[in-house]
């Protein structure tokens, strides 16, 4: 299997070709002298998002972090998957929200920080908690946070463009390269779509490496799936205004808590016994069945940061403990 790191690195580099070709495009075909300027605005922009892109998470899902003395056995966990993960102790923090989830930012390993919001601490059982860390921490591990960052931009970029262009030849239509501009605006705004599809891809698929980076860990495949299944019970049971509240922030979570009552209705048949948990036994089931979504189910998984909950789920039950 090609490694995370290798894919996401041809994805940045697929993402910046096709944001470069437009620009020499573009600076060739009107002959902007001033394009470039608003190109490197859109990176100095990233940067900006780089360096204060934590604190803004922090603002944004209200964290407190925590020292030892605070929760030790939080901290303890954090600590072991740190050890065999092989990276440094993380920061470790709650967020002071109700939706059950956990997350994971910084700037780069000796940045990192792991927080668990309040809801999640009182819906887990203690190894479907460290289920949840080991995922976390995997995606630390993998540094996708940082790729991610980088490559959410390349859409934005693209809009802007799309943006000026639209802009440009709206404005000078019946001035030569007007209707020039107008259509580049238009390819522009193609290229923005296709790219964000691109980006929700990378997102997809970094969640199938820090579940099976959690497994690695030591963590059953049984105790992270029940704690998906909780997640996702969880998060159903939250109001639409609570929900929006971590909107823009959604693709830092485990599991997407906007999309929780259609996957409560695909996970249903999955807890046989009504425990609300999802044992081995259950999994091993699972693992004999064939699953398949609907278009409409994978056309929303297309559009989100996170994958189809059932496919991640029967992916969990093709590992062993």
């Amino acid at each position: 299997m090609v490694s995370l790191q290798l894919r996401m690195y041809l994805l940045l580099a697929v993402l910046f070709s096709i944001v470069y070709a437009l620009a020499v495009f573009i600076g060739t075909s009107l002959g902007l002298t001033n394009f470039y300027f608003y190109l490197g605005l859109s990176l100095f922009m990233m940067l900006i998002q780089y360096l204060i892109g934590p604190k803004l998470v922090e603002w944004t899902m209200r964290v407190r972090y925590i020292e030892k003395n605070d929760n030790p056995a939080l901290h303890q966990m954090v600590e072991e998957l740190a050890r065999k993960a092989g990276i440094p102790k993380p920061k470790v923090g709650i967020a002071e929200i109700p939706i059950p989830n956990a997350f994971a930012f910084g700037r780069g390993l000796s940045d990192g920080r792991v927080c668990v919001t309040s809801g999640l601490l009182r819906l887990l059982k203690e190894d479907e908690l460290k289920a949840v860390l080991g995922h976390e921490l995997s995606h630390l591990k993998n540094r996708d946070v940082l790729t991610i960052t980088l490559l959410s931009v390349i859409p934005m970029i693209l809009y802007r463009i799309a943006w000026q262009m639209m802009f440009y030849g709206g404005r000078g239509r019946r001035q030569e390269g007007g209707a020039n501009a107008a259509l580049i605006g238009l390819v522009a705004l193609i290229f923005y779509f296709i790219t964000n599809l691109l980006v929700l891809y990378a997102s997809r698929i970094r969640e199938y490496f820090a579940d099976r980076g959690s497994i690695a860990l030591g963590n059953p495949p049984a105790a992270l799936a029940s704690a998906l299944y909780k997640l996702v019970y969880g998060s159903a049971r939250m109001d639409k205004e609570t929900l929006k509240e971590t909107e823009g922030l959604k693709a830092f979570f485990v599991n997407d808590p906007s999309r929780a009552l259609s996957e409560l209705r695909e996970l249903k048949d999955l807890d046989t016994d009504k425990s609300g948990t999802i044992d081995s036994y259950e999994l091993d089931v699972l693992r004999n069945k064939n699953v398949r979504i609907g278009f409409g189910d994978k056309m929303l998984e297309a559009l989100s940061t996170h994958p189809n909950m059932l496919k991640r789920i029967k992916q969990l039950s093709q590992y062993r403990a």
